[in-house]
């Protein structure tokens, strides 16, 4: 055996900084890094056409960092961990931790199975602040509402690690028996051209999410409590997909914004409330460690009485950017457009489908699994449960978004909206987010022919609210 070399096994943990498993492995002497692409244990969790994109992209960008010596592999995990090890003569595994149920099962089991072969299995925490069975309440049970698990579950835990240095040196095992697959014959590229508007509207890699990171901070924390609302403002991260895909760790973001606190050098409200949506974060996760089901089923158990209508039509349209409401359809088009939403626009977006259109939020959370470069299984289930109104801490079900007052308020000069539904350009701002209200000469200055190049409403947003309201009553009668 080659006592001092290991197989570093990457996973949701693409980048060389602040790298648990990296490091160890590294210390431990020389290593092969090796990415196995596992279609075969996620199943109905496989990867999204547009989070496939980004890896693609991603593994592209680490390869370089690893002096392309990465190992590229597609399977089952344990059966290519044990191939591997066996062929090399190897006996050490190190990885970083995942917590979405099925990787935990699967990691579990090959823990057992690879012991029974002496083969050294080492993991970590790369990805989250705080490990979800450190955070319990008094009576030692989970919490759930996000505030006191945030405020008197993390704030009084034990201080998140400070990040790591990445290594100085690395040291490659020559793999001589074992063959790698290249990165395209992981066919995670689909033939149509979507892939060519994702790559064009990200810098995608460990270089670009610090880079993303720094230039956040210099110019655009200032002012994010409030300008965090308005998708035409830069007061966003844009953060989240660097940080699922691990291009970056929670550690490093968490302790670049907290230490301003101490410096004085930005707004303590603009650095709180942003540490507070990394706990968002840290809460969904959280909530998919203690009720697994979470993707699947309602936490509140009365929404499986709810009487959903489901209509194809009215998803097709949604999907589409087609619904005739502007600021709806403006979100649906930058998601397919970037691969990303603005957060605003995915709780109006979301609020529409589940009340207006009273469709299961099971559709909207699949769609947004295909769709975003940031698909991640657990903020994404609670998301999804929070704006329906079924899950832990969820914004209550008759809290309906209007989607022309939300447009109204938070894109009030019209940037956002006339940029994904150029249809409406010309449309003046009174009639831009309700273009049915519009005089008929308005219309025509404006070039618009509703029902011909722009839809009429699908639905009426009075009575849609008052049918949705009635549905949730029924709810509360089973």
């Amino acid at each position: 055996m080659n006592a001092n070399v290991s197989l570093y096994w990457i996973r949701q943990d693409l980048r060389l900084h602040d790298n648990p498993a990296l490091i160890a492995s590294v210390k431990n002497g020389s290593i092969i890094p090796l990415y196995i692409l596992d279609d075969v244990n996620s199943k109905d969790h496989k990867i999204g056409q547009a989070g496939r994109i980004w890896l693609h992209q991603s593994l592209k960008e680490l390869n370089e960092e690893f002096k392309n010596k990465l190992i590229i592999a597609k399977g089952d995990p344990e059966e290519i961990l044990v191939k591997i090890c066996q062929l090399e003569a190897i006996n050490k595994i190190y990885w970083n931790r995942v917590y979405e149920p099925w990787v935990i099962s699967r990691d579990k089991k090959i823990k057992i199975n690879l012991k029974k072969l002496e083969i050294e299995t080492h993991s970590f925490n790369s990805s989250l602040l705080w490990e979800p069975w450190g955070i319990l309440k008094d009576d030692k049970t989970n919490y759930k509402v996000f505030t006191p698990y945030f405020r008197r579950g993390c704030m009084n835990a034990t201080e998140p690690r400070r990040p790591l240095e990445k290594p100085e040196s690395i040291n490659y095992f020559e793999v001589k028996n074992f063959k790698s697959l290249e990165l395209d014959d992981l066919n995670l590229l689909p033939k149509h051209n979507w892939k060519n508007k994702i790559i064009e509207s990200w810098e995608i890699g460990e270089k670009a999410a610090r880079t993303r990171l720094n230039q956040f901070i210099d110019t655009e924390l200032d002012g994010y409590k409030e300008g965090r609302n308005f998708p035409n403002k830069k007061n966003v991260s844009r953060l989240s997909p660097h940080l699922h895909w691990g291009e970056i760790s929670p550690n490093t973001v968490w302790y670049a914004v907290r230490d301003l606190n101490q410096m004085g050098t930005k707004n303590q409200q603009d650095t709180d409330n942003f540490l507070s949506e990394m706990g968002w974060r840290e809460f969904s996760n959280y909530l998919l460690f203690y009720y697994p089901d979470l993707p699947k089923k309602n936490l509140q158990t009365k929404f499986d009485y709810f009487p959903w209508i489901n209509n194809s039509e009215y998803l097709l349209a949604w999907k589409t950017g087609q619904t005739g409401y502007p600021i709806v359809d403006a979100g649906m088009r930058e998601l397919w457009s970037t691969g990303y939403m603005h957060n605003r626009l995915r709780m109006i977006v979301g609020s529409f489908l589940v009340k207006n259109l009273l469709t299961h939020w099971h559709e909207g959370e699949k769609w947004f699994w295909d769709c975003l470069v940031d698909a991640d299984l657990a903020s994404n289930s609670a998301s999804w449960q929070w704006v329906a109104g079924c899950g832990a801490d969820a914004a209550p079900y008759f809290r309906i978004f209007n989607p022309i007052t939300q447009g109204i308020k938070f894109d009030p000069d019209g940037g956002y909206t006339r940029k994904y539904v150029p249809e409406l350009k010309l449309v003046p701002n009174k009639y831009l987010f309700n273009p049915w209200e519009a005089p008929s000469e308005i219309l025509r200055k404006a070039g618009v022919e509703l029902g011909k190049n722009y839809p009429k409403p699908i639905v009426d947003i009075k009575s849609s609210r008052e049918i949705a309201l009635s549905a949730f009553a029924k709810t509360k009668q089973s």
